[in-house]
């Protein structure tokens, strides 16, 4: 019989959209916590992004419709924010305030409460007031002049990268203060800022210039920091290597059957390589065009030197390692989802509660058993738009 999972019996009050704090969400219900999703009517702006977008990050998760403009939906929310542990929400700054729904008002009816506010630039500061997406941010902090070519725009990175490294920061900071309440039994609002969290990220980058008023560029596919390590076109493919030691260097000349880059000073160490990046990466590009991806994964990797195929996301996923280490859960309806990393803790393993809801389905059921509302309560909130319900089996 397997252990109960890490957050049992934890209660979460979901009141976000789109994904970084939905996605912190998903990680505590893959943990055990028990999840409210609160939905407007019209439900996450996700779900009108297509199917893809709002699955990825609202797994395991009841969703329960509300207007909050109307104030007996305000008093919804209040009455399962005072039962619940952990309330998240990423409504620009001080929005919350007219309904009733901020820290302050709810930590005075749940002083346990852990409130995670996730927003574009924060609480405090001149931006505090201004939306900010995933994208916005990637701009205004320097990300997107590191990504893309050199000779072209900047670029966005792919996926919503501070959207997820917010939502995963967010879940930090959300088991930091459950530890810590267990000692002082109070709660704390956590106000995550998705501009802090991409100022974080540039890491060496911000480093670099923080050390020595260096402003790095973009590089392509390039590692600035030690070459080789970047892209290159085989016979029928592309791969790209990570040569980061003098001995994986040694090992690669010999594997690929270019003993002279060894003799050759301008490659005598990782900083002459960086220098001579473009004639060291010429030289090698002539070589790996001689034979195919495979076969050089193959050859570097009997030579334990880093090189890896370059994947579309379908092969990536059809990688016999995908599969070893069960990263596509599937579902009884045949829906498939990205596992999450967790899974593999030895005791407690992260696992899904169910599959993303539809919208509403669950409002019914969370009002009469969490609310104690009766048949008529309901029909008289469906009424007045205050909440919406799933149509029954017979009625759809």
């Amino acid at each position: 019989m397997s252990s109960p999972l890490p957050l049992a019996g934890l209660k979460v009050l979901d009141l976000s959209r789109v994904m970084a704090a939905p996605f912190a969400a998903q990680m505590l219900s893959d943990l055990g916590a028990e999840v409210i999703k609160i939905e407007a009517l019209a439900g996450d702006d996700t779900r009108m992004w297509g199917t893809h977008y709002f699955r990825a990050a609202n797994r395991g998760k009841k969703s329960v419709t509300v207007n909050l403009k109307d104030p007996r939906g305000q008093e919804i929310v209040k009455r399962l924010a005072a039962e619940s542990d952990i309330l998240l929400e990423n409504f620009k700054s001080g929005d919350l305030v007219r309904y009733g729904l901020d820290y302050e008002s709810l930590s005075s009816l749940n002083p346990a409460l852990i409130y995670l506010s996730v927003t574009g630039f924060g609480q405090t500061g001149p931006r505090r007031t201004q939306p900010g997406y995933d994208t916005i941010i990637q701009g205004m902090t320097g990300i997107m002049t590191l990504c893309g070519e050199p000779d072209r725009p900047p670029a966005r990175a792919g996926l919503p990268m501070v959207d997820i490294m917010s939502g995963l920061v967010g879940t930090i900071g959300i088991l930091s203060s459950l530890v810590e309440r267990a000692r002082s039994g109070k709660g704390q609002q956590i106000d995550l800022s998705l501009f802090d969290v991409g100022i974080m990220m540039l890491v060496d980058a911000g480093q670099d210039y923080l050390d020595h008023d260096h402003v790095q560029s973009r590089l392509g596919g390039i590692n600035r920091n030690f070459s080789p390590a970047q892209p290159f076109q085989t016979a029928d493919g592309w791969v790209t290597l990570a040569v980061a030691t003098e001995e994986q260097f040694v090992r690669m000349c010999k594997a690929m059957e270019l003993p002279a880059l060894l003799d050759d000073p301008r490659f005598s160490d990782n900083a002459g390589r960086v220098a001579n990046r473009p004639a060291l990466a010429e030289i090698m590009a002539e070589r790996f065009v001689t034979a195919s991806t495979q076969d050089w994964e193959r050859l570097f990797e009997s030579n334990k030197v880093p090189l890896s195929p370059i994947h579309t996301i379908d092969e990536a996923m059809a990688d016999p390692q995908s599969e070893a280490r069960n990263l596509i859960w599937n579902f009884d309806d045949a829906l498939r989802l990205i596992a999450n990393p967790l899974q593999h803790m030895s005791r407690t393993p992260a696992r899904p509660a169910c599959a993303p809801p539809e919208l509403g389905l669950d409002t019914e059921e969370v009002l009469r058993t969490k609310l104690g509302m009766n048949a008529q309560e309901l029909d008289q909130l469906v009424q007045d738009g205050v909440v919406s319900l799933m149509p029954k089996a017979d009625e759809a």
